[in-house]
């Protein structure tokens, strides 16, 4: 499936999660068993083609498409938590939303020493998420050195603060506005 069949099938979702916000809802992607395997295998095509050797995604949407990528390449998969759902001494790092602060967690030993892990999630948007995901996974010892997202909302310049952070971004679709 092209870019643009694959962009008919995220929803668009008006004032969520409040009025003024069109979100962007991989809902109907992921149902979509043609559309979820080509997002997936366009994933997987461009982490291989970095060389990758484990996919790290970020909690929750991340995990849906992270894990999916690294089973099909054969490579470990990283979770970045949210709080407390880790059950080991874990690397943890606080970061600003828009809205407030949240913390992401991984555990230490899932990431080699210089592995090159590369990050995924389903939406690229202000960036805040995908950078503290970026730098907990540099302290845990990784080289962080590209991001993929299957969206990105490039009006809000997230990928341009990972670009910042010597981090290549590749989306398989953006959406103007936000």
């Amino acid at each position: 499936m092209t870019s643009d069949e694959l962009k008919t099938l995220v929803r668009s979702v008006p004032d969520f999660p409040k009025p003024g916000i069109l979100f962007r809802d991989i809902t109907t992607l992921i149902g979509h068993g043609a559309g979820f395997a080509a997002t997936v295998a366009r994933l997987a095509q461009q982490a291989e083609a970095v060389g990758a050797q484990a996919i790290a995604g970020m909690e929750a949407r991340g995990f849906i498409f992270g894990a999916a990528v690294a089973a099909q390449l054969g490579l470990p998969f990283i979770p970045v938590r949210k709080p407390g759902k880790l059950p080991v001494p874990v690397l943890a790092i606080d970061y600003a939303l828009e809205y407030g602060t949240d913390t992401l967690e991984v555990d230490p030993d899932a990431v080699a020493p210089g592995q090159r892990v590369v990050i995924l999630d389903d939406l690229i948007a202000t960036g805040g998420t995908a950078l503290a995901a970026v730098q907990l996974l540099r302290r845990a010892g990784a080289e962080v050195g590209h991001a993929l997202f299957v969206i990105d909302l490039p009006d809000l310049g997230g990928a341009t603060k990972l670009r910042d952070q010597n981090v290549v971004v590749s989306a398989i679709m953006d959406f103007a506005g936000h």
